[in-house]
């Protein structure tokens, strides 16, 4: 089949995962020097630099992997992007669980084909793209969201990716503590996320949700939260003993005998902490340990976090624990960039995005 022929075949068609490039595709071009632009094909459309111009035209037919040059013949390397390629590059609201963080809740929480996971604190929806891809088409993703703004968000990040918005998630907006009962039947659940402010609120709730076995896991930035979380988790008596740790990744450099470690790294993005919903009516077994300095009474807790004992205040917002939010502004022009890319993915047309801002050509996260 000529080249013609197959631009003329994906013209119409429906984006893809795989496959020769087809408008409405996301497309990562790295140039000379490595720099990554991530765009969307769209009919007519044109990638501009200051090193020349690209036609999207030029692109579709094309397979996955391939070389083109520019109007100023420089080499460019077109490649489909990968999943965590996307979320690194998409409009964001709030902060998003990192691929390395994103991989782990996947393993720890062992997210199956088939399973019906609740998720609280949906973003921008990178989790929810890595959640939905563990479970399968025969699973179930129920998301819940406080604001409309993120919600609305990863509603259009998602379907940027996936090129619709995939009939087995939803997303709810309110209190989980409030919606989960009136939105999924107790001992429904197999799994539950939980990537919010304060998830020891919700440890409750959860359990009620979860089937006897399943798997709590929750996603913090600082060792206050994940402390707080712990306790409430052994204190419910619903639970497991509870397990924490955090992912580090250290990429090297190769290249023949200059053999390093990067000089940059992803360390610290947040703590995960697990544990498994026990049977009703089950008592835990107690650790039997050693008498230690580490032991701690109810007085050590109170100076340490106030709202964990009887009678003690302790406000916990995102500032108080280093999270800056961003402003109306800034959150209404990520949900345009959002919907746009939603738009082209689904119609591969520049016409679907009028009224958006100009072609999208910015830098992928490197």
């Amino acid at each position: 089949m000529s080249r013609d022929d197959e631009r003329s075949e994906t013209e119409n068609a429906s984006p893809a995962l795989s496959g020769p490039f087809r408008y409405g595709d996301r497309v990562q071009l790295t140039g000379p020097k490595g720099r990554l632009n991530t765009i969307t094909l769209i009919d007519g459309g044109e990638f501009h630099s200051h090193r020349g111009m690209i036609r999207h035209s030029e692109l579709v037919g094309l397979p996955d992997g391939s070389v083109l040059r520019n109007s100023n013949d420089e080499e460019y390397l077109a490649l489909r992007p990968l999943l965590s390629d996307f979320v690194m590059s998409m409009p964001r609201g709030a902060a998003i669980v990192y691929p390395k963080d994103a991989a782990q809740i996947l393993s720890l929480a062992d997210i199956f084909p088939g399973a019906r996971v609740v998720e609280a604190g949906v973003g921008s929806g990178a989790l929810s793209l890595h959640l939905l891809r563990g479970i399968g088409s025969e699973g179930r993703l129920f998301s819940f969201e406080r604001r409309d703004e993120f919600a609305e968000i990863a509603s259009s990040n998602i379907e940027a990716f996936s090129g619709s918005v995939p009939d087995n998630w939803s997303v709810t907006v309110g209190d989980l503590q409030e919606v989960l009962p009136a939105t999924c039947e107790a001992g429904s659940i197999d799994r539950v996320v939980l990537d919010m402010l304060a998830p020891w609120e919700c440890v409750g709730v959860a359990a009620e949700a979860l089937k006897p076995g399943g798997v709590i896991i929750c996603y913090v930035a600082t060792v206050t939260q994940l402390s707080r979380v712990a306790e409430e988790l052994r204190r419910s008596g619903l639970y497991t003993h509870p397990q924490a740790s955090e992912t580090m990744v250290r990429g090297w450099h190769v290249e023949g005998l200059a053999v390093r470690p990067d000089h940059r790294m992803v360390a610290h993005t947040g703590f995960l902490i697990t544990a498994r919903r026990l049977a009703p009516g089950t008592q835990l077994p107690q650790l039997k340990r050693r008498a230690s300095k580490g032991e701690f009474t109810d007085e050590d807790m109170a100076a340490w976090m106030p709202d964990l004992v009887e009678g003690g205040e302790s406000e916990w917002t995102p500032e108080s624990i280093g999270q800056w939010s961003k402003s109306d502004k800034v959150l209404r022009k990520k949900a345009r960039e959002a919907q746009k890319l939603a738009a082209q993915r689904a119609s591969g047309s520049e016409d679907s995005a009028a009224g958006a801002a100009a072609e999208d050509g910015a830098p992928t996260a490197e």
